[in-house]
């Protein structure tokens, strides 16, 4: 192996391997009541084969919260861990796409919209119609595999063993679904995935989606014939507004209609997005599976694997960072145009070790700005859009600040990855287990017990270094 490609290796296995116990954490009696709570969320989520978001707001299986979720429960239970992420995969598509919803068949159609007969989806693999959406999301579900294999030395033998059996189960449904989103969903013909709703980028209203959904028809009358549910459970003030979801049900009709095929979208369909925290977790999904395929014995795979991983994030580097603002920015593919907008998830490509430097340096300079800072919030605090309670227009998130964490320890920022660690872990003990927070004052926004932040909390806490939130709690 030369120079270049060991030092390309140590860059993955940084990215992999951030300073995160190997072992089950001992936590400092301050943070037991926040571990012991954290895991009574996950219990009271569990319904029997999945975790469900919420109990109220989100009644089924979503794809990447299944993702996060088994990150925290790799610390408390590995078989529920491994069984939400087999539950989730059970209903991958013939083409590799990974809905970004599996319906519970036991879950009334009236508990939550847009719900299985909306999507209409037909019968599929050995699975009934109407069991899942056709849309996606961020594929972060090769990382979490890789990190419940990591933790099962702590757990014995058999957890070992058993972890082993299950990656070489996922292994394939993990690959066929890189390849889906690398192959059909490179709609822009540039080595990027596209996403083809907001829903699909897991930051839902996000400014960095206004430009492009501006030229999406916002039919009101699609809101009588469809009537929102989630305004029943939280504060409208809280969620996206009526003109955006009425453009969101018109994306999935639309998609819909096309029988949720992939091809020419960017001539066919109105919303076709290249967006770089998407493409970021891509890339980092193959560093995961390259890491996957090492422990399965598989080299010339794992060299496969990092090869993509560093053409994505090539890619993200031509296609989305703009040298003016330097930061990434999200691409609408129907008219190249990139996104003005400063949103967290110009900040995601932190995570990948093979970034250009001067990118960043770049991404360190916007998040140390007034416009971030840490937590970082879902988009800019000077922006005109900024909006401290809606959803992704500016309150923090637990998850997207855990995936900063990540960049700034592959990246050598030890200082800043433990300062966001402690704060993250302040805000949700002071506050609870809520969806999301508010960027400033810091309270618990949108519904409470909600299993990613209660997943996250727990690794957060598993850092070996959470004596010193002891010290400074």
């Amino acid at each position: 192996m030369s120079g270049s490609h060991r030092a390309a290796q140590r860059k993955v296995d940084r990215q992999m391997h951030p300073d995160l116990s190997p072992t089950l954490p001992v936590i400092p009696e301050v943070c037991a009541e926040l571990w012991a709570s954290a895991a009574r969320v996950l219990d009271a989520n569990w319904v029997g084969d999945h975790t469900v978001p919420s109990r109220t707001l989100y009644p089924h299986q979503w794809s990447w919260d299944t993702a996060f979720t088994a990150i925290g429960l790799a610390y408390v239970n590995q078989p529920r861990a491994w069984r939400d992420l087999r539950s989730l995969f059970a209903a991958q598509w013939p083409d590799g796409r990974v809905p970004h919803i599996a319906f519970d068949p036991d879950t009334p159609e009236e508990a939550y919209f847009p719900g299985p007969r909306f999507w209409n989806v037909p019968a599929y693999a050995g699975r009934p119609a109407r069991s899942s959406t056709g849309l996606v999301q961020p594929p972060l579900h090769a990382l979490a595999a890789w990190e419940v294999y990591r933790h099962a030395a702590a757990h014995g033998a058999d957890a070992v063993q058993q972890a082993r059996i299950e990656l070489d189960r996922l292994y394939p449904r993990l690959v066929a679904q890189q390849e889906y989103l690398g192959d059909r969903r490179d709609a822009g013909g540039g080595g990027l995935a596209s996403i083809v709703h907001p829903w699909e980028s897991g930051l839902d209203d996000s400014p960095a989606w206004d430009e492009a959904l501006a030229a999406v028809p916002a039919d009101p009358g699609l809101l009588d014939r469809h009537p929102r549910r989630d305004l029943a459970l939280s504060d409208a003030a809280h969620r996206p507004t009526d003109t955006d979801h009425a453009r969101y049900v018109g994306l999935v009709l639309d998609y819909q209609a096309g029988e949720y095929s992939d091809t020419g979208l960017a001539e066919r369909h109105a919303f076709v997005v290249e967006c770089p925290g998407f493409n970021a977790v891509l890339a980092t999904a193959e560093l995961a599976l390259a890491q996957i395929a090492g422990v399965l014995g598989r080299p010339s795979e794992a060299r496969r694997h990092r090869e993509r991983a560093r053409d994505v994030t090539a890619a993200i580097g031509r296609r989305l960072w703009n040298p003016e603002t330097r930061t990434f920015h999200a691409r609408d593919v129907r008219t190249g145009r990139l996104s003005p907008a400063h949103c967290v998830s110009g900040l995601l490509p932190l995570m990948l070790p093979d970034l250009e430097p001067d990118q960043v340096d770049g991404i360190l300079a916007e998040l140390r700005s007034e416009r971030f800072g840490l937590p970082a919030p879902s988009h800019d605090r000077t922006a005109r859009e900024f909006d401290t309670h809606r959803y992704s227009r500016g309150p923090v998130w637990i998850n997207v600040n855990w995936l900063l964490r990540r960049g700034l320890l592959v990246h050598g920022r030890r200082d800043e990855a433990e300062e966001l660690r402690r704060r993250l872990v302040r805000l949700v003990h002071r506050n609870g287990h809520f969806e999301y927070f508010h960027p400033e004052e810091g309270g618990g926004l949108g519904t409470s017990a909600f299993s990613w932040t209660a997943a996250l909390c727990l690794d957060l806490l598993a850092d070996r270094s959470a004596p010193a939130y002891a010290r400074a709690a």
